[in-house]
């Protein structure tokens, strides 16, 4: 008997109406013999509704308490469609991630999970439920309720999968699968049938907002077999994520697809004095607050002085200048901190760039034709990343995408 975990999220289970469709779809998995474990993220628009509130009664609400108050969102979907289901003749049962046991750190908000007390999940499946999962989820040492950052459902899924052995884990989403790009960016993005993890490592890292990075990062260290179909069609095989490619991959492109960010922001530290320790001076107070940096560069000048320049997310913008400036009053005595949160990052993704030379000179080419001027750029095996002008994302999105011929079905 197939063991599938199965995750919907916020856009499947909106209404009531969604939520009954949901549990059609689930009912029919049971019906075929599969034991089936459902993650469910809260309804569309739940979560902002919440953190909404909480902002109107304080400003920059306490993290715990903000911890207790989204996690209610999540608890009414799982009720929901543990009703829906019985209500079909399914036997279900719901569990928040403090039932299940999923134990995390104490980071809230952000919290990462440690351990999965898979128990009680596999008693009540061998008794012929379908178990029903909050998302986004769990507790710390001391019993507190935590949660996992935007997009924890899918980590939940994953993780809950990799303990549980699962034969799939299969992410429902709005879209059938994962593109080239984003469709209502260009409108000729393909659905790729597969793509590697290390590819849709670095998509989501890079903004594809199909899945959420650490749900990918669980899934390729526990070999968990993922993908991705739309909760709206009923057949498709959607994209399955491959731990590497195969036979059948190796004469598709060697860019697999342009991944995207609005989410950027760039940080400048003028006339910072040129002498060892100095990028922890400036960096280290600025991961002591939690803060994530993405690109770094540093350019030294003639004059003993170096500008050093980081990129961070938009939301973190002006919590990160407010450190800095300490920082620089205090110690560092650099000239200026410039910020700038009119930036996006544009990345071109492929294995196969191990292979081929010349993408970098092909894709700034491209760049340039277009009047495009690059601020940044990152590389790694597999992608090349640049931060440039955000009034120019989308132009660049689709010329890179037609430039690397990405509307082409493979032959």
């Amino acid at each position: 008997m197939a063991l599938i975990v199965q995750k919907y999220g916020g856009t499947s289970v909106a209404n009531p109406e969604r939520i009954r469709h949901v549990a059609r779809r689930v009912a029919r998995a049971r019906a075929l013999g599969q034991q089936v474990v459902v993650v469910v993220s809260a309804m569309s628009g739940e979560t902002n509704r919440l953190i909404g509130l909480a902002r109107e009664i304080m400003p920059e609400p306490d993290p715990r308490e903000l911890d207790v108050l989204v996690a209610t969102g999540e608890q009414v979907t799982i009720a929901l469609l543990s009703m829906a289901l019985m209500d079909l003749g399914v036997k279900a049962k719901s569990y928040t991630g403090g039932q299940v046991r999923i134990l995390t750190d104490d980071a809230h908000t952000k919290a990462r999970i440690l351990k999965i007390d898979e128990q009680n999940i596999r008693a009540d499946l061998d008794d012929g439920h379908v178990v029903v999962v909050a998302g986004f989820q769990g507790v710390d040492e001391t019993g507190d309720i935590t949660t996992l950052g935007r997009g924890g459902s899918d980590t939940t899924g994953v993780a809950i999968a990799a303990a549980l052995k699962a034969d799939e884990c299969q992410i429902y989403t709005d879209v059938d699968g994962v593109y080239t790009t984003d469709p209502r960016v260009v409108a000729e993005a393909r659905r790729l049938k597969s793509i590697t993890f290390e590819e849709m490592l670095e998509m989501a890292s890079l903004g594809s907002k199909v899945l959420q990075i650490r749900s990918v990062e669980f899934a390729g260290k526990y070999k968990v077999k993922l993908r991705v179909l739309s909760s709206f069609e009923e057949e498709g095989e959607g994209t399955l994520i491959t731990f590497e490619d195969d036979e059948d991959n190796m004469e598709q492109p060697i860019i697999s697809g342009i991944a995207f960010n609005r989410d950027e922001a760039k940080i400048t530290v003028l006339g910072v004095p040129d002498r060892p320790g100095i990028a922890h001076q400036i960096l280290g107070p600025i991961a002591d607050a939690n803060i994530d940096v993405d690109i770094i560069i540093q350019n030294v000048g003639a004059d003993g002085t170096t500008d050093f320049t980081f990129t961070v997310h938009k939301n973190e913008l002006n919590r990160a200048m407010s450190i800095l400036k300490d920082q620089v009053q205090g110690h560092i005595k650099a000239r200026e901190i410039v910020g700038d949160d009119k930036t996006a990052k544009v990345s071109v993704v492929g294995v196969g760039m191990r292979s081929h030379v010349g993408i970098a000179s092909q894709m700034f080419r491209a760049l340039a034709q277009e009047g495009i001027n690059i601020q940044m750029i990152s590389t790694s095996e597999i992608k090349i990343s640049v931060v440039i002008d955000e009034k120019y994302m989308e132009l660049a999105v689709r010329v890179l995408h037609k430039t690397f011929g990405l509307e082409q079905t493979p032959a």
